[in-house]
């Protein structure tokens, strides 16, 4: 796994290669469409590469298990193996992993996540659980399924939370008077694009 400062290096790297490719989109067209083909060609490059290393990994077979489930950890290679549509574990699988890795910290805020499904990129969750009257608990349980599910599937679109208020049957209208745990779809994240940093 990578340290702290290499961490902070590749998202400097990854600011520093968005600032240039906006410097060079305003030098004009046709230098904004050579920049774009450059980057199209390097990205189909390694791409390639980093398919043809999993496959010679995965033609070792059950010993390939470890080593898949390394690279599907570390933050870095994840992305670039989404990026590449190159995952081992499909989309349901990780955000599903993200959400268990996110339970025990929403159990402390007498909540828990049930994911209702995933369609076009969107995912759909409840926030289950008392928030014990506190705006701020929703708002940090939220933000912590929203952290989680970004970093394992950072091509989700969107994310949209059912509330996390007391009742029981979802089909129930909302009260508007109780703004401290609202129980209407609430959107978050209008915009999850990831990949590498």
């Amino acid at each position: 796994m990578p340290g702290t400062s290499q961490d902070n290096e590749l998202r400097a790297a990854g600011d520093r290669i968005e600032t240039l490719m906006g410097e060079l989109a305003a030098a004009g067209p046709a230098v904004r469409g050579r920049a774009e083909e450059l980057v199209r060609l390097l990205m189909r490059l390694y791409g390639a590469g980093l398919e043809r290393i999993l496959t010679a990994v995965d033609d070792a077979g059950q010993a390939a298990t470890p080593i898949f489930a390394r690279l599907a950890a570390d933050d870095l290679v994840a992305s670039l193996l989404v990026l590449h549509d190159l995952h081992p574990l499909d989309l349901e699988t990780r955000v599903g992993r993200a959400l268990d890795h996110v339970r025990p910290y929403l159990g402390s805020h007498g909540g828990d996540v049930k994911l209702l499904g995933i369609e076009e990129g969107v995912v759909r969750l409840r926030l289950e659980g008392s928030c014990h009257g506190c705006p701020s608990s929703t708002v940090t349980m939220k933000l912590a399924v929203e952290k989680a599910i970004e970093e394992a599937a950072p091509e989700i679109v969107r994310i949209a939370v059912e509330g996390a208020g007391d009742r029981t049957d979802p089909a129930a209208p909302s009260d508007r008077s109780d703004l401290s745990c609202p129980t209407d779809l609430v959107q978050i994240g209008g915009g999850l694009s990831g990949g590498a940093p």
